[in-house]
Protein backbone atom coordinates (compact mmCIF):
# COMPACT_ATOMS: atom_id res chain seq x y z
CA UNK A 1 0.00 0.00 0.00
CA UNK A 2 2.58 2.10 0.61
CA UNK A 3 4.59 1.25 -2.22
CA UNK A 4 0.80 2.29 -4.25
CA UNK A 5 0.80 5.70 -2.66
CA UNK A 6 4.61 6.82 -3.11
CA UNK A 7 4.27 5.92 -6.81
CA UNK A 8 1.12 8.01 -7.14
CA UNK A 9 2.21 11.01 -5.16
CA UNK A 10 5.14 10.83 -7.17
CA UNK A 11 3.19 10.66 -10.30
CA UNK A 12 1.19 13.74 -9.05
CA UNK A 13 4.13 15.77 -8.61
CA UNK A 14 5.86 15.14 -12.38
CA UNK A 15 2.00 15.90 -13.48
CA UNK A 16 2.33 19.47 -12.06
CA UNK A 17 5.49 20.31 -13.49
CA UNK A 18 5.30 19.00 -16.77
CA UNK A 19 2.15 20.65 -17.26
CA UNK A 20 3.03 24.15 -15.63
CA UNK A 21 5.65 23.67 -18.33
CA UNK A 22 9.16 23.21 -16.53
CA UNK A 23 11.86 24.96 -18.87
CA UNK A 24 14.66 22.88 -19.66
CA UNK A 25 18.46 23.75 -18.98
CA UNK A 26 19.10 25.91 -22.42
CA UNK A 27 15.20 26.99 -22.72
CA UNK A 28 15.30 31.09 -21.78
CA UNK A 29 12.04 32.33 -19.45
CA UNK A 30 11.08 33.69 -23.41
CA UNK A 31 11.13 30.67 -24.44
CA UNK A 32 9.27 28.94 -21.99
CA UNK A 33 6.19 31.68 -21.74
CA UNK A 34 6.03 31.63 -25.26
CA UNK A 35 5.77 27.46 -25.11
CA UNK A 36 3.43 27.77 -22.61
CA UNK A 37 1.21 30.02 -24.79
CA UNK A 38 1.14 27.78 -27.37
CA UNK A 39 0.23 24.87 -25.43
CA UNK A 40 -2.27 26.40 -22.74
CA UNK A 41 -2.26 30.14 -21.84
CA UNK A 42 -3.37 30.96 -25.29
CA UNK A 43 -6.51 28.62 -25.49
CA UNK A 44 -6.91 30.21 -21.82
CA UNK A 45 -6.81 33.69 -22.91
CA UNK A 46 -9.42 32.73 -25.59
CA UNK A 47 -11.95 31.00 -22.55
CA UNK A 48 -11.86 34.23 -20.37
CA UNK A 49 -12.41 36.54 -23.24
CA UNK A 50 -15.78 34.37 -24.31
CA UNK A 51 -16.98 33.71 -21.20
CA UNK A 52 -17.11 37.40 -19.54
CA UNK A 53 -19.01 38.22 -16.25
CA UNK A 54 -19.90 41.24 -14.44
CA UNK A 55 -18.20 42.75 -11.47
CA UNK A 56 -19.42 40.63 -7.87
CA UNK A 57 -21.11 37.99 -10.35
CA UNK A 58 -17.67 36.15 -11.88
CA UNK A 59 -18.55 32.99 -10.19
CA UNK A 60 -17.73 30.48 -13.41
CA UNK A 61 -14.67 32.94 -13.90
CA UNK A 62 -13.22 32.87 -10.48
CA UNK A 63 -14.07 29.03 -10.83
CA UNK A 64 -11.75 28.66 -13.46
CA UNK A 65 -8.79 30.89 -12.16
CA UNK A 66 -8.64 28.68 -8.88
CA UNK A 67 -8.44 25.70 -11.07
CA UNK A 68 -5.63 26.72 -13.01
CA UNK A 69 -3.89 27.98 -10.08
CA UNK A 70 -4.70 24.83 -8.41
CA UNK A 71 -3.28 22.64 -11.58
CA UNK A 72 -0.30 24.80 -11.55
CA UNK A 73 0.60 23.86 -7.83
CA UNK A 74 -0.60 26.70 -5.68
CA UNK A 75 -2.87 25.95 -2.71
CA UNK A 76 -6.65 28.38 -3.38
CA UNK A 77 -8.98 29.40 -1.51
CA UNK A 78 -12.49 30.79 -3.13
CA UNK A 79 -14.87 33.31 -2.28
CA UNK A 80 -12.48 36.07 -0.76
CA UNK A 81 -14.85 39.19 -0.57
CA UNK A 82 -17.53 37.63 -2.68
CA UNK A 83 -16.07 35.69 -5.86
CA UNK A 84 -11.99 36.90 -4.87
CA UNK A 85 -9.47 34.19 -5.70
CA UNK A 86 -6.53 33.43 -3.54
CA UNK A 87 -3.71 30.80 -4.62
CA UNK A 88 -0.36 30.66 -2.39
CA UNK A 89 2.94 29.48 -3.00
CA UNK A 90 4.96 28.80 -0.50
CA UNK A 91 8.69 28.11 -0.85
CA UNK A 92 10.78 28.55 2.14
CA UNK A 93 11.45 31.77 4.05
CA UNK A 94 11.69 34.71 3.05
CA UNK A 95 9.43 37.78 1.97
CA UNK A 96 5.24 37.44 0.84
CA UNK A 97 4.95 38.66 -3.19
CA UNK A 98 1.46 39.97 -3.86
CA UNK A 99 0.28 39.35 -7.20
CA UNK A 100 -2.86 40.74 -8.39
CA UNK A 101 -5.03 40.18 -11.76
CA UNK A 102 -8.75 41.49 -11.94
CA UNK A 103 -12.03 39.31 -13.34
CA UNK A 104 -14.81 41.00 -14.14
CA UNK A 105 -16.04 42.23 -17.61
CA UNK A 106 -18.28 45.39 -18.78
CA UNK A 107 -21.61 45.57 -19.49
CA UNK A 108 -20.97 46.27 -23.46
CA UNK A 109 -21.98 44.59 -26.29
CA UNK A 110 -18.81 43.62 -28.31
CA UNK A 111 -17.97 44.71 -31.80
CA UNK A 112 -14.28 43.57 -32.34
CA UNK A 113 -14.80 41.31 -35.23
CA UNK A 114 -12.57 38.52 -33.10
CA UNK A 115 -13.46 35.35 -33.87
CA UNK A 116 -13.55 34.37 -30.13
CA UNK A 117 -15.92 37.80 -29.77
CA UNK A 118 -18.16 37.26 -26.57
CA UNK A 119 -21.66 36.79 -27.22
CA UNK A 120 -22.23 36.26 -23.45
CA UNK A 121 -25.24 37.99 -21.92
CA UNK A 122 -25.74 38.28 -18.11
CA UNK A 123 -28.25 39.79 -15.43
CA UNK A 124 -27.38 42.82 -14.50
CA UNK A 125 -27.63 44.63 -10.96
CA UNK A 126 -31.28 45.97 -12.29
CA UNK A 127 -32.16 42.65 -13.21
CA UNK A 128 -32.43 43.02 -17.02
CA UNK A 129 -30.02 40.73 -19.22
CA UNK A 130 -27.60 42.51 -20.56
CA UNK A 131 -24.37 41.82 -22.95
CA UNK A 132 -20.99 41.40 -21.39
CA UNK A 133 -17.54 41.77 -22.57
CA UNK A 134 -13.96 41.97 -21.77
CA UNK A 135 -13.27 45.60 -23.16
CA UNK A 136 -10.68 46.32 -20.75
CA UNK A 137 -7.84 43.80 -20.94
CA UNK A 138 -8.61 41.87 -17.86
CA UNK A 139 -8.63 38.57 -19.45
CA UNK A 140 -4.85 39.28 -20.22
CA UNK A 141 -4.54 39.99 -16.65
CA UNK A 142 -5.95 37.00 -15.38
CA UNK A 143 -4.17 34.83 -17.98
CA UNK A 144 -1.05 36.41 -17.04
CA UNK A 145 -1.48 35.83 -13.35
CA UNK A 146 -1.71 32.14 -14.30
CA UNK A 147 0.94 31.79 -16.62
CA UNK A 148 3.40 33.99 -13.78
CA UNK A 149 2.36 31.33 -11.63
CA UNK A 150 3.04 28.18 -13.80
CA UNK A 151 6.46 30.30 -14.43
CA UNK A 152 7.23 30.63 -10.57
CA UNK A 153 6.44 27.05 -9.56
CA UNK A 154 8.49 25.85 -12.73
CA UNK A 155 11.57 27.35 -11.06
CA UNK A 156 10.66 26.95 -7.66
CA UNK A 157 14.72 26.04 -6.98
CA UNK A 158 15.56 29.91 -7.92
CA UNK A 159 13.70 31.81 -5.13
CA UNK A 160 12.86 31.12 -1.91
CA UNK A 161 9.49 32.94 0.03
CA UNK A 162 5.89 33.07 -0.70
CA UNK A 163 3.90 34.24 -3.56
CA UNK A 164 0.21 35.35 -2.47
CA UNK A 165 -1.55 35.17 -6.41
CA UNK A 166 -4.87 37.21 -6.28
CA UNK A 167 -7.92 36.80 -8.33
CA UNK A 168 -10.08 40.60 -7.73
CA UNK A 169 -13.38 41.07 -8.30
CA UNK A 170 -15.17 44.09 -9.62
CA UNK A 171 -12.29 46.42 -10.24
CA UNK A 172 -14.90 48.17 -12.83
CA UNK A 173 -17.06 49.22 -9.69
CA UNK A 174 -14.16 49.67 -7.65
CA UNK A 175 -14.96 47.56 -4.97
CA UNK A 176 -13.43 44.06 -5.58
CA UNK A 177 -10.16 44.96 -3.46
CA UNK A 178 -12.04 46.51 -0.74
CA UNK A 179 -14.48 43.58 0.08
CA UNK A 180 -11.54 41.01 -0.10
CA UNK A 181 -9.07 43.02 2.77
CA UNK A 182 -12.59 43.72 4.38
CA UNK A 183 -13.16 39.50 4.32
CA UNK A 184 -9.66 39.04 6.36
CA UNK A 185 -7.27 38.95 3.24
CA UNK A 186 -4.40 40.29 5.07
CA UNK A 187 -5.28 38.67 8.43
CA UNK A 188 -5.77 35.33 6.73
CA UNK A 189 -2.93 35.20 4.32
CA UNK A 190 -0.02 37.71 5.84
CA UNK A 191 0.42 40.81 5.10
CA UNK A 192 2.30 41.15 2.02
CA UNK A 193 6.12 42.92 2.17
CA UNK A 194 5.33 44.06 -1.30
CA UNK A 195 2.17 43.95 -3.85
CA UNK A 196 3.10 43.74 -7.64
CA UNK A 197 0.03 44.67 -10.34
CA UNK A 198 -0.07 45.24 -14.48
CA UNK A 199 -2.28 46.30 -16.92
CA UNK A 200 -2.38 45.76 -20.95
CA UNK A 201 -2.64 49.46 -22.63
CA UNK A 202 -4.40 49.54 -25.77
CA UNK A 203 -2.28 52.59 -27.53
CA UNK A 204 1.33 51.00 -26.24
CA UNK A 205 3.33 48.64 -28.17
CA UNK A 206 3.76 45.19 -27.78
CA UNK A 207 6.36 44.30 -25.70
CA UNK A 208 6.94 47.70 -23.96
CA UNK A 209 6.54 47.94 -20.37
CA UNK A 210 6.00 51.33 -18.29
CA UNK A 211 6.79 51.56 -15.04
CA UNK A 212 7.26 55.17 -12.75
CA UNK A 213 7.13 56.68 -9.13
CA UNK A 214 4.35 58.07 -7.79
CA UNK A 215 1.26 58.41 -9.03
CA UNK A 216 -0.40 56.18 -11.72
CA UNK A 217 -4.33 56.16 -11.08
CA UNK A 218 -6.45 59.16 -9.80
CA UNK A 219 -8.99 58.51 -6.87
CA UNK A 220 -12.47 58.12 -8.30
CA UNK A 221 -15.84 58.63 -5.70
CA UNK A 222 -19.06 57.83 -7.29
CA UNK A 223 -21.25 60.41 -5.53
CA UNK A 224 -25.15 60.41 -5.09
CA UNK A 225 -26.66 63.82 -4.62
CA UNK A 226 -30.14 64.15 -4.40
CA UNK A 227 -31.71 67.26 -4.26
CA UNK A 228 -35.25 67.74 -1.98
CA UNK A 229 -37.80 70.34 -3.04
CA UNK A 230 -41.75 70.95 -2.58
CA UNK A 231 -44.12 70.12 -5.39
CA UNK A 232 -46.21 72.52 -6.76
CA UNK A 233 -47.92 73.96 -10.11
CA UNK A 234 -45.54 75.24 -12.52
CA UNK A 235 -47.61 77.94 -13.01
CA UNK A 236 -47.42 79.01 -9.91
CA UNK A 237 -43.66 78.20 -8.74
CA UNK A 238 -43.90 80.04 -5.47
CA UNK A 239 -45.81 77.78 -3.62
CA UNK A 240 -42.99 75.79 -3.94
CA UNK A 241 -39.42 74.46 -4.13
CA UNK A 242 -38.02 73.87 -7.29
CA UNK A 243 -35.82 70.68 -7.22
CA UNK A 244 -34.91 70.86 -10.89
CA UNK A 245 -33.98 74.51 -10.66
CA UNK A 246 -31.58 74.21 -7.48
CA UNK A 247 -30.03 70.91 -8.87
CA UNK A 248 -29.20 73.05 -12.34
CA UNK A 249 -27.84 75.89 -9.90
CA UNK A 250 -25.74 72.93 -8.01
CA UNK A 251 -24.40 71.93 -11.40
CA UNK A 252 -23.08 74.92 -12.67
CA UNK A 253 -21.68 75.68 -9.08
CA UNK A 254 -20.00 72.50 -8.57
CA UNK A 255 -17.33 73.49 -11.75
CA UNK A 256 -15.51 76.33 -9.53
CA UNK A 257 -14.35 73.80 -7.48
CA UNK A 258 -11.82 72.96 -9.76
CA UNK A 259 -11.26 75.94 -11.59
CA UNK A 260 -11.67 78.61 -8.64
CA UNK A 261 -10.26 76.17 -5.31
CA UNK A 262 -7.93 73.88 -6.62
CA UNK A 263 -4.63 74.79 -7.94
CA UNK A 264 -3.95 75.23 -11.45
CA UNK A 265 -0.81 72.88 -11.43
CA UNK A 266 -2.87 69.98 -9.11
CA UNK A 267 -5.59 67.63 -10.84
CA UNK A 268 -9.15 67.40 -10.40
CA UNK A 269 -12.46 66.30 -11.98
CA UNK A 270 -15.96 66.85 -10.82
CA UNK A 271 -18.26 65.58 -13.43
CA UNK A 272 -22.18 65.26 -13.35
CA UNK A 273 -22.76 61.91 -15.67
CA UNK A 274 -26.07 61.52 -14.78
CA UNK A 275 -29.73 64.02 -13.73
CA UNK A 276 -33.16 62.41 -13.07
CA UNK A 277 -35.95 64.24 -12.16
CA UNK A 278 -39.30 65.16 -12.24
CA UNK A 279 -42.45 63.75 -13.87
CA UNK A 280 -44.57 66.17 -15.72
CA UNK A 281 -44.35 69.52 -17.96
CA UNK A 282 -46.09 71.50 -15.32
CA UNK A 283 -45.10 70.30 -11.54
CA UNK A 284 -42.60 71.12 -10.16
CA UNK A 285 -40.17 68.49 -8.98
CA UNK A 286 -40.18 67.50 -5.41
CA UNK A 287 -36.58 65.68 -6.05
CA UNK A 288 -33.61 65.38 -8.44
CA UNK A 289 -30.97 62.75 -8.55
CA UNK A 290 -27.69 63.50 -9.29
CA UNK A 291 -24.83 60.94 -10.20
CA UNK A 292 -21.19 62.61 -10.05
CA UNK A 293 -18.04 60.74 -10.66
CA UNK A 294 -15.21 62.75 -8.77
CA UNK A 295 -10.95 62.43 -9.38
CA UNK A 296 -8.16 63.18 -7.43
CA UNK A 297 -4.48 62.85 -7.59
CA UNK A 298 -3.67 62.81 -4.00
CA UNK A 299 -5.65 62.56 -0.73
CA UNK A 300 -5.48 65.94 -0.23
CA UNK A 301 -7.02 67.09 -3.19
CA UNK A 302 -9.87 63.94 -2.97
CA UNK A 303 -10.80 65.28 0.39
CA UNK A 304 -11.31 68.79 -0.36
CA UNK A 305 -13.47 68.22 -3.49
CA UNK A 306 -15.54 65.71 -1.63
CA UNK A 307 -16.12 68.55 1.29
CA UNK A 308 -16.86 70.87 -1.34
CA UNK A 309 -19.77 68.97 -2.98
CA UNK A 310 -21.24 68.91 0.42
CA UNK A 311 -20.93 72.01 0.85
CA UNK A 312 -21.94 73.86 -2.23
CA UNK A 313 -25.00 71.69 -2.58
CA UNK A 314 -25.90 72.67 1.06
CA UNK A 315 -25.05 76.31 0.09
CA UNK A 316 -27.00 76.31 -3.16
CA UNK A 317 -30.28 74.52 -1.36
CA UNK A 318 -30.36 77.53 1.56
CA UNK A 319 -29.94 79.82 -0.85
CA UNK A 320 -33.26 79.12 -2.43
CA UNK A 321 -34.81 79.01 0.94
CA UNK A 322 -34.71 75.09 1.27
CA UNK A 323 -35.20 74.75 5.12
CA UNK A 324 -32.66 72.38 7.16
CA UNK A 325 -35.45 69.14 6.84
CA UNK A 326 -34.92 69.34 2.94
CA UNK A 327 -31.28 69.88 2.58
CA UNK A 328 -29.70 67.50 -0.41
CA UNK A 329 -28.15 63.93 0.62
CA UNK A 330 -24.51 63.63 -0.33
CA UNK A 331 -23.59 60.01 -0.28
CA UNK A 332 -20.10 58.45 -1.52
CA UNK A 333 -21.28 55.01 -2.94
CA UNK A 334 -17.97 53.44 -4.62
CA UNK A 335 -14.79 54.84 -3.91
CA UNK A 336 -10.84 54.51 -4.16
CA UNK A 337 -8.30 55.95 -3.16
CA UNK A 338 -5.12 57.20 -5.82
CA UNK A 339 -2.27 55.26 -6.15
CA UNK A 340 1.04 55.72 -5.64
CA UNK A 341 3.45 53.31 -6.41
CA UNK A 342 6.76 52.82 -3.85
CA UNK A 343 10.07 54.30 -5.46
CA UNK A 344 12.20 51.60 -3.74
CA UNK A 345 9.78 48.86 -5.30
CA UNK A 346 9.75 50.44 -8.46
CA UNK A 347 13.48 50.23 -8.75
CA UNK A 348 13.65 46.69 -7.71
CA UNK A 349 11.51 45.81 -10.04
CA UNK A 350 12.57 47.93 -12.70
CA UNK A 351 15.95 46.29 -12.57
CA UNK A 352 14.37 42.68 -12.64
CA UNK A 353 12.07 43.55 -15.58
CA UNK A 354 15.13 45.52 -17.63
CA UNK A 355 17.26 42.15 -17.21
CA UNK A 356 14.68 40.10 -18.63
CA UNK A 357 13.16 42.55 -21.06
CA UNK A 358 16.53 44.90 -21.79
CA UNK A 359 16.43 48.59 -21.21
CA UNK A 360 14.71 49.31 -24.02
CA UNK A 361 11.79 47.55 -23.25
CA UNK A 362 10.98 50.42 -21.31
CA UNK A 363 8.53 53.63 -22.39
CA UNK A 364 6.73 56.53 -21.04
CA UNK A 365 3.34 56.58 -20.49
CA UNK A 366 1.68 59.80 -20.86
CA UNK A 367 -1.20 59.78 -18.86
CA UNK A 368 -4.62 61.95 -20.89
CA UNK A 369 -7.07 60.91 -18.03
CA UNK A 370 -7.72 60.96 -14.71
CA UNK A 371 -8.64 56.64 -14.49
CA UNK A 372 -8.54 54.96 -11.42
CA UNK A 373 -7.83 51.97 -9.81
CA UNK A 374 -8.63 49.81 -6.77
CA UNK A 375 -5.43 48.06 -6.50
CA UNK A 376 -4.53 51.08 -4.46
CA UNK A 377 -6.21 49.45 -1.68
CA UNK A 378 -3.91 46.46 -1.35
CA UNK A 379 -1.30 49.16 -0.79
CA UNK A 380 -3.21 52.07 0.53
CA UNK A 381 -4.09 50.18 3.84
CA UNK A 382 -3.00 50.50 7.66
CA UNK A 383 -0.38 48.30 7.18
CA UNK A 384 1.25 50.51 4.02
CA UNK A 385 2.23 47.50 1.93
CA UNK A 386 4.71 48.80 -0.57
CA UNK A 387 3.76 48.56 -4.71
CA UNK A 388 4.52 49.15 -7.90
CA UNK A 389 1.82 49.07 -10.64
CA UNK A 390 3.16 49.08 -14.15
CA UNK A 391 1.81 48.71 -17.66
CA UNK A 392 2.68 46.00 -20.74
CA UNK A 393 1.53 47.47 -23.93
CA UNK A 394 -1.21 45.63 -26.28
CA UNK A 395 -0.83 47.55 -29.81
CA UNK A 396 0.90 45.73 -32.34
CA UNK A 397 3.47 48.16 -33.69
CA UNK A 398 2.19 47.96 -37.55
CA UNK A 399 -1.48 49.40 -35.88
CA UNK A 400 0.20 52.53 -34.41
CA UNK A 401 1.80 53.16 -37.48
CA UNK A 402 -1.51 52.97 -39.31
CA UNK A 403 -2.54 55.46 -36.95
CA UNK A 404 -0.04 57.66 -37.03
CA UNK A 405 0.40 57.86 -40.84
CA UNK A 406 -3.67 58.89 -40.76
CA UNK A 407 -5.74 55.77 -40.23
CA UNK A 408 -7.97 54.59 -37.48
CA UNK A 409 -6.75 54.76 -34.05
CA UNK A 410 -5.73 51.64 -31.91
CA UNK A 411 -9.45 51.00 -30.33
CA UNK A 412 -8.97 51.82 -26.67
CA UNK A 413 -10.23 50.44 -23.55
CA UNK A 414 -14.41 50.24 -22.93
CA UNK A 415 -14.74 50.27 -26.61
CA UNK A 416 -17.03 47.80 -28.16
CA UNK A 417 -14.22 47.46 -30.88
CA UNK A 418 -11.71 46.81 -28.27
CA UNK A 419 -8.89 44.14 -29.39
CA UNK A 420 -5.40 43.69 -28.25
CA UNK A 421 -2.75 41.41 -29.31
CA UNK A 422 -2.85 38.89 -27.22
CA UNK A 423 0.17 36.12 -27.64
CA UNK A 424 2.61 39.04 -27.15
CA UNK A 425 1.14 41.28 -24.41
CA UNK A 426 0.78 37.22 -22.41
CA UNK A 427 3.70 36.67 -23.47
CA UNK A 428 5.45 40.17 -21.83
CA UNK A 429 2.91 40.25 -19.37
CA UNK A 430 4.55 37.37 -17.80
CA UNK A 431 7.83 37.64 -18.73
CA UNK A 432 7.48 41.23 -16.36
CA UNK A 433 5.83 39.94 -13.85
CA UNK A 434 7.84 37.03 -12.77
CA UNK A 435 11.22 39.14 -13.31
CA UNK A 436 9.55 41.53 -10.80
CA UNK A 437 9.17 38.78 -8.23
CA UNK A 438 12.17 37.24 -8.99
CA UNK A 439 13.62 40.49 -8.07
CA UNK A 440 12.12 40.89 -4.74
CA UNK A 441 12.23 37.38 -3.71
CA UNK A 442 15.80 36.13 -2.32
CA UNK A 443 17.82 33.79 -4.44
CA UNK A 444 17.84 30.12 -3.07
Amino acid sequence: MNKVVNITSLFSICLVFTFAGTATADESLEEAVRRDYDEHLGSLFEYFHRNPELSFRETKTAARLAKELRFAGARVTTGVGGTGVVGMIHNGPGPTILVRADMDGLPIREQSGLAYASTRTQTGPDGNEIPVMHACGHDVHMTSLVGTARRLIANKGRWSGTVMLIGQPAEERIGGAKAMLADGLYERFGVPDHALGLHVISGGATGRVSISEGSTASSADSVDLVVHGIVSHGAAPQNGKDAVYIAAQIVVALQSLVSREINPLASGVVTVGSIHGGRKHNVLADEVKLELTVRADTQVIREKLLAGIRRIARGVALTHGVDEAHLPSVDVVESTPPNENDPATVAIVKRGIARELGEDAFYTLLRDSMGAEDFAYFVETKHDVPGAYFAIGGSPQAVLDAAAAGGPPAPFHHSPFFKIDPLNSIVTGVRAMTAAVLELLPAR
